[in-house]
């Protein structure tokens, strides 16, 4: 006894800790497996969404640095140099002005397509793996992303079973349209925030909804009204997500703006009292979100539309970019019971915005007519209807022939904002509406008993499957020159300085944008691919005028003709090679007609030096 006593004190406490520790350790592992279970479908989901997305751009994979889309590959090099440019801010070198293209005036990068929230996002796998990598990666992300959120914000908002909440977002991540836009517009295909925005509207409404009399909490009874909390919240996430998508993709956030107010509008003429409940709240959260919102995005849209190498007006033309009304029961080409042929209803693979099909729309309005929550339903075929119509344009157009009647589009068109959003685009908002009908008919038909709930899924899978994806077609690329890839560029032009690639990147031909990708966009380029003013009264076009060297030397590699230089051809050389600010002239062995290049280049410049595979010139 008395040997034992001076040890139990000793010994009870870690006893006593054991104990405590595999209890704890059992709960948690409980816990983790408890969450698992609860979630699987939501994870079934999310491996589906992500083993589809892969498939479908699995041409890419097995070397993305030697592989493109060959469906459009020069947008490809645009986006490539973007996710370039926009990793530099990771180095701390980075405006919203870069001087990497353009040279000497730049590029706005409010004013083009530049997914910079992505790009700096992604900055890390740009750096370590290359731009290409990244395109790849979020090529196949922008889809699953896409889908997922969808599926989350009908499984969790609208409470329908899973299956159903998998058929609407797959439908949403990859239908017709963004698989079309899959080629090379990572603007258009990032719409995972487009979700997060829908059920922050949607939270923030029933925070200002005050309810229609009485309610009671903890025991007592008091006049019910808006919850304040919440509404702010909401008011600020929204805020929050809307920042976030204006510098991934402001067409899509437009769009998306556009369909909830006609949404909006729709939903309060079917339910006036909660309009007149829900209003001065929801105007008031609106408004709130609108002044956070304004306080980051001021400055870049003022930079956007008023700053250096901006642009306040649209580029496009609205008629030209009209959706064809026979495309909308057409198949898109990019679907497994397409055709080929019709592609001639659209501008490109990379539009096939409006291709649903025949059985789809067929089916989605018979769910429309079955598929209950009458005041959701009326607004989703309101909604459908108004962007389906302005995705006509200003005139209609039926099988490729012009029917000068006047499509609703020409009541907005030339507004400020609407002119730079392409018609054909508007279609884009159907398919989360049309997946909104056919996820509440066939939830209503699975918790029903009768005929309805087999008949409804079958006919919705049936009018599904002529559409399913087939994988994005892709060809190989010619190798960048060693003269980039292993740093030799260096030699001759200083971290930050101009290099002139011979012949000089156009909008049709951006292929030397590449060299400057794959070096990180560590030097600028003359001209190139991108938005800008054009001339003295600064319309907004594609690239910009070329200076007289620039022109020559294009002539040159487009007709393999060796012009006669003069001494007036020299010193226009020397003139332009110090208006881009040029440290250096390369051109490389494949080259389009690389020997009248290199020919005409030195009696423009002189001897030229060999640096790796490619003929430089200093200037």
């Amino acid at each position: 006894m008395s040997s034992a006593a001076p040890t139990a004190p000793d010994a009870a406490p870690e006893q006593a800790f054991r104990l405590a520790d595999q209890v704890n350790r059992r709960p948690r592992a409980t816990r983790l497996l408890a969450a698992v279970r609860r979630h699987r479908a939501d994870l079934m989901a999310a491996l589906i969404f992500a083993v589809l997305a892969g498939w479908l751009t699995h041409g890419l994979w097995p070397d993305p640095g030697g592989r493109i889309l060959a469906l459009n590959p020069e947008d490809q090099a645009l986006y490539e140099w973007f996710l370039a440019v926009d990793a530099r801010a990771l180095l701390g070198d980075f405006d919203l002005l870069t001087d990497r293209l353009n040279a000497p005036d730049g590029v706005n990068l409010m004013a083009n397509t530049t997914v910079i929230a992505l790009g700096v996002l992604f900055a890390p796998v740009t750096l370590l793996l290359g731009a290409p990598v990244t395109f790849a990666l979020l090529a196949a992300a922008n889809l699953a992303g896409t889908a997922l959120a969808w599926y989350l914000l009908f499984h969790r908002t609208l409470r329908v079973r899973p299956v159903a909440a998998a058929l609407g977002g797959g439908l949403c991540g990859f239908g017709p349209g963004i698989v079309s836009q899959s080629n090379s517009h990572l603007h258009m295909t990032a719409q995972w925030l487009v979700p997060v925005i829908v059920w922050l509207v949607v939270r923030l409404l029933r925070a200002a909804d005050p309810g229609p009399g009485i309610s009671e909490q903890a025991g007592r009874t008091r006049a019910a009204g808006p919850d304040r909390r919440r509404l702010l919240t909401s008011a600020a996430g929204l805020a929050g997500a809307v920042t976030a998508q204006v510098f991934i993709g402001e067409e899509v956030l437009f769009l998306a703006a556009i369909t909830l107010l006609v949404m909006a509008i729709s939903y309060a003429v079917a339910d006036r009292d909660l309009a007149r409940r829900a209003l001065p709240g929801f105007v008031g959260g609106l408004a709130i979100a609108a002044g956070l919102a304004l306080l980051v995005l001021g400055y870049p849209l003022w930079f956007q539309f008023a700053g250096p190498q901006g642009v306040a007006d649209g580029m496009f033309t609205p008629a030209y970019f009209s959706a064809d009304l026979s495309s909308w029961w057409t198949l898109s080409p990019l679907s497994v019971a397409g055709s080929g042929e019709s592609a001639r209803l659209t501008t490109g693979p990379a539009e096939y915005n409006t291709f649903l099909g025949w059985p789809l729309l067929l089916v989605a309005a018979v769910c429309a007519i079955w598929a209950g929550r009458r005041r959701l339903v009326f607004a989703c075929v309101v909604a459908g209807l108004v962007m389906g119509a302005l995705s006509l344009g200003p005139e209609v157009v039926l099988g490729g022939t012009r029917t000068a009647i006047p499509g609703p589009y020409a009541l907005i068109g030339g507004l400020p904002v609407v002119d730079g959003a392409l018609p054909m685009r508007f279609a884009l908002a159907l398919l989360p509406i049309v997946a909104t009908l056919l996820v509440l008919a066939v939830d209503r038909a699975l918790r029903s008993s009768g005929p309805a709930r087999r008949l409804v899924p079958l006919a919705v899978g049936v009018a599904l499957l002529p559409i399913f994806p087939t994988p994005l077609p892709t060809a190989g690329r010619p190798a960048v020159p060693e003269f980039i890839t292993g740093g030799h560029w260096r030699q001759c032009v200083p971290p930050g300085g101009v290099l002139v690639p011979v012949p000089l990147p156009t909008p049709k031909e951006p292929w030397p944008m590449r060299w400057a990708t794959a070096a990180d966009a560590g030097f600028g380029l003359p001209e190139g691919f991108f938005i800008g003013p054009y001339g003295r009264g600064g319309t907004a076009a594609m690239g910009t005028f070329k200076q007289p060297t620039s022109a020559l030397l294009a002539d040159v590699a487009r007709r393999g003709d060796q012009p006669a230089i003069g001494d007036e051809q020299r010193r226009q050389a020397v003139r332009d090679a110090d208006f881009w600010g040029a440290s250096c002239v390369a051109l490389t062995d494949d080259a389009p007609h690389a020997e009248a290049l290199r020919a005409t280049l030195e009696q423009l410049y002189g001897p030229p030096t060999r640096i790796a595979d490619a003929w430089t010139w200093r200037v």
